[in-house]
């Protein structure tokens, strides 16, 4: 899915490249982009920047800037802004306390070390290739990096000693408004799974239990009639009428139990609840005719006009 759980940072050749010069001693030159390869004879090369592009990347840089690609749409800038505004702030803050150590004296050396220091500590978040690989997955893991799929588990992070000492550090927010936040976050992510549940429920229950009963009866009268002619068993149609009404009822099945789990304010498991009537529901929509089916398939959403 986009963004990607596990957080990174993408540098581009050119950056990744001044980087390894320092962490090696020091940076003597620069990588240049070179050109870009369009596979058509007629047409005349295209300069590539250095920096290129990685649209996996949930943090890149792109020439100029960086990009912070993990906002969610109906979310505000302002939250994310704040936590990378403190967070640059507490790490400048900590080079200028280094610096001022060393005083007048052999400061270009001392930015040296610092940078070197802050390579070598902080490079394992540093990943140019496919953020959507299992490879990548792996290899996160490896270098300690956290993956957390869920927003429960995302949220957990901002009660942390490590978050609740840098935003103090930095008079941004003390600890009782930190935790209010993450209250506030909790429990709106609670009430809109909340919202969900119910709303999965009644749809299953309102629209795509009765379409499917009805598709069921009408393989119903199918079976009766055609047997009746034929004098012999149905079986295809005897076999499909059998996997709707075998699907019908995992759906009345999982969205009874949704409505039960719902209650319980659990978010993981009203989540899998949700998962399970989905499963039922998307079988459904593989088998019930278009003309009978309440909804806009994924079909007519995606492939017709």
């Amino acid at each position: 899915e986009a963004p990607p759980a596990i957080i990174s940072i993408y540098l581009g050749d050119q950056l990744m490249d001044i980087i390894e010069q320092i962490e090696k001693g020091g940076a003597k030159s620069a990588k240049q982009g070179g050109t870009l390869e369009v596979g058509v004879d007629s047409l005349p090369t295209l300069p590539r920047h250095a920096s290129d592009r990685n649209r996996t990347s949930p943090f890149a840089f792109t020439g100029a800037k960086f990009e912070f690609r993990a906002v969610g749409s109906n979310q505000t800038l302002s939250g994310p802004n704040v936590v990378l505004n403190t967070i640059v702030a507490d790490v400048l803050d900590e080079i200028c306390t280094e610096l001022e150590k060393t005083g007048k004296k052999d400061t270009d050396k001392a930015v040296q070390k610092i940078l070197k220091d802050i390579i070598k500590e902080h490079k394992r978040v540093i990943f140019n290739g496919d953020n959507y690989t299992e490879e990548w997955v792996k290899e996160a893991k490896k270098r300690g990096l956290l993956n957390l799929k869920t927003t429960p588990e995302a949220l957990k992070e901002l009660k942390t000693k490590e978050a609740f000492e840098v935003f103090e550090r930095q008079k941004v927010l003390n600890k009782t408004e930190l935790q209010s936040r993450y209250d506030i976050y909790q429990e709106t992510y609670e009430t809109i799974i909340r919202y969900e549940a119910d709303l999965a429920a009644n749809m299953a229950r309102t629209l795509i239990v009765p379409a499917a009963i009805e598709y069921a009866n009408v393989l119903a009268e199918n079976v009766k009639s055609v047997e009746s002619i034929t004098k012999g068993k149905s079986s295809s149609t005897r076999k499909l009428l059998k996997e709707v009404s075998g699907l019908t009822e995992d759906a009345i099945s999982a969205a009874e139990k949704l409505e039960s789990v719902a209650k319980g304010n659990d978010t993981v498991k009203t989540r899998k609840a949700m998962a399970d009537l989905r499963g039922a529901v998307d079988a459904l929509e593989g088998l019930v005719p278009a003309e009978i089916w309440p909804l806009p398939s994924y079909a007519e959403m995606l492939f017709i006009s």
